[in-house]
């Protein structure tokens, strides 16, 4: 007979989580969830996460009432052994049947492939409803969520991401009791921290998000939110004729701030216009969560958007503040750029001493003076000047010790270029500057400049080497020191290049600048190896 089926709702109301990690611990909890139910043989059609900053909730669709009746046959000892000559059951037949709480009367035969035969006792285990199996399968995926610090709250012992004040667990329209981190699970969820008061009913687990939608003015769904977002950001952007810049991380960790989104544009000093604008998206994107606007022409205007949490009935208050706390923002911007500017990037090169890069491999100065001796020996093999090379090499991390990278470390390599330039740098070292760090992330361009290719390349074959020389090779998942972005870099920035660098050759080049550490005898062939086993995922992936 096919088993009833009806949905399962489990949510889990919290303080607001964390931002950045809400979609992750989301996709691990539906994750979690799912392997619970298929470890406990119950069926289901299919399942779907929600995610907002005070509730993580899954909805199994579909899920079987409870597992199948299953039949269990145990296997006693063979009949030989059971039974002796005069028919009487043995020790071992009368052992059996006790453990299985029968006579041995009771028991049954099985037989094998080669005719032999054993006793055996037979059993009709009813299947559990799915009110008696889910509560340790909530617990277990609650434990594998991935928190780096756990924290406690109240008189209690339990321990999550952030202090839990509710749970629902509901299957069909019927709520199952069970605890839930310390809580008693029930049937009503919450609403909108401002626009909604108490307890909110859920009739039926598939009304969950409708539910939430009318009476608690929440977006449950992580997609359906940040796809209205994103339009709301497009439509406002598009009454003012202005474009908006949208990053991806950015509008991950906006969606996971708000549960009912209302976008506010609002807009800023245009003095402030005359600051790189690399340094005024860094400001708006990273302290405010703000999103820029551009014009028809491209270039960035004063005006940006923002995401409220709230429907206010006065939108001009929620605007005011808005562009109220940027303007500090925006005014420490600006002093870091004019008092940067008094000191050239080349007279802050010798503080690269008190920098350290790595314990056992010097400071920053160290390094430095390794790359530039790369771009002496090598600027000809990428067709760049040498002069210019040393030269980008010698300043190629100089901005590290400005106000500006020191507040936006996004922007070391960008401030760079914008210092070099305004010291009057030859162009070729201001363009190098800013390519010393790409490709920065995965399908990042490569650097454009003969200069900047060579200063890039020296650089991370430089860290690889160090790195690995002192044992500190990547392993499974762990990479501080991101050595396979900086190796893939290195074979990109050669092959998309088009550069023919003699790699074994520079690597043991690279390996002897390290004269006085003593680094491991194998580093080269290891690095080597290890830029072997990248090139052949890079080739893979290109359908080589």
């Amino acid at each position: 007979a096919r088993l009833m089926r009806d949905n399962l709702l489990i949510e889990i109301g919290t303080e607001e989580l964390p931002p950045k990690a809400l979609l992750t611990l989301s996709q691990t909890f539906g994750s979690e969830i799912e392997k619970g139910l298929a470890a406990a043989k119950l069926q289901f059609e299919n399942t779907a996460t929600f995610a907002t900053p005070r509730r993580l909730a899954v909805c199994v669709d579909g899920l079987e009432t409870k597992q199948e009746d299953r039949r269990e046959v145990r296997k006693g000892p063979a009949i030989n052994n059971a039974f002796n000559d005069a028919g009487e059951p043995t020790k071992a037949a009368l052992g059996f049947a006790r453990s299985c709480g029968t006579d041995v009367q009771s028991l049954s035969r099985i037989s094998g492939s080669k005719g032999e035969q054993w006793l055996a006792y037979e059993m009709d285990i009813p299947g559990r409803g799915v009110s008696e199996l889910i509560a340790p399968i909530i617990e277990q995926a609650v434990n594998k969520l991935p928190i780096p610090k756990r924290m406690r709250w109240g008189s209690g012992e339990v321990e999550f991401v952030r202090p839990v004040h509710w749970a629902v667990v509901l299957f069909g329209s019927e709520p199952i009791t069970c605890q839930v981190l310390g809580l008693n699970a029930g049937a009503a969820t919450r609403g909108h921290r401002f626009h909604s008061s108490g307890a909110i009913d859920v009739p039926h687990a598939s009304d969950y998000a409708n539910v939430l939608e009318s009476s608690g003015r929440v977006i449950a769904s992580f997609e359906a939110r940040r796809h209205l977002i994103a339009s709301a950001i497009a439509k406002t952007a598009e009454k003012e004729e202005m474009a908006a810049v949208i990053s991806d991380a950015l509008l991950d960790e906006v969606t996971a701030l708000v549960e009912w989104p209302v976008a506010v544009s609002g807009q800023f000093d245009e003095k402030f216009l005359s600051l790189p604008e690399e340094a005024l998206i860094a400001s708006m994107q990273d302290h405010q969560k703000y999103f820029p606007l551009r014009d028809a022409e491209g270039r960035l205007t004063n005006r940006f958007i923002t995401i409220s949490n709230i429907e206010s009935t006065r939108p001009e208050l929620v605007r005011q503040g808005n562009e109220r706390v940027i303007r500090p923002r925006l005014a420490d911007a600006d002093f870091f750029f004019t008092t940067d500017r008094e000191q050239s990037l080349a007279s802050r090169c010798d503080n690269l001493a008190r920098v350290t890069f790595e314990r056992r491999l010097g400071s920053l100065l160290d390094k430095t003076q390794r790359v530039q001796n790369f771009a002496h020996q090598h600027a000809s093999t990428f067709g760049a000047d040498q002069e210019k090379s040393v030269r980008a090499a010698t300043l190629s991390r100089c901005d590290l010790l400005t106000d500006m990278v020191g507040e936006f470390p996004e922007l070391q390599g960008t401030m760079g270029s914008y210092y070099a330039a305004h010291d009057g740098e030859p162009d070729a070292v201001v363009a190098a500057l800013r390519e010393f760090y790409t490709p920065r992330f995965s399908g990042d361009e490569i650097a454009a400049t003969a200069a900047g290719q060579c200063i890039a390349v020296g650089d991370r074959l430089d860290t690889l080497i160090g790195i690995f020389g002192i044992g500190g090779a990547p392993t499974g998942d762990k990479d501080p020191y991101a050595l396979r972005r900086a190796a893939l870099g290195v074979l990109r920035t050669l092959i998309e290049g088009e550069i023919e660098l003699d790699l074994w050759a520079a690597l043991t080049a690279s390996y002897e600048q390290y004269s006085a550490t003593e680094l491991e005898k194998d580093a080269v062939r290891n690095v080597f190896q290890f830029m072997q086993e990248r090139l052949r995922g890079y080739c893979s992936e290109r359908g080589f």
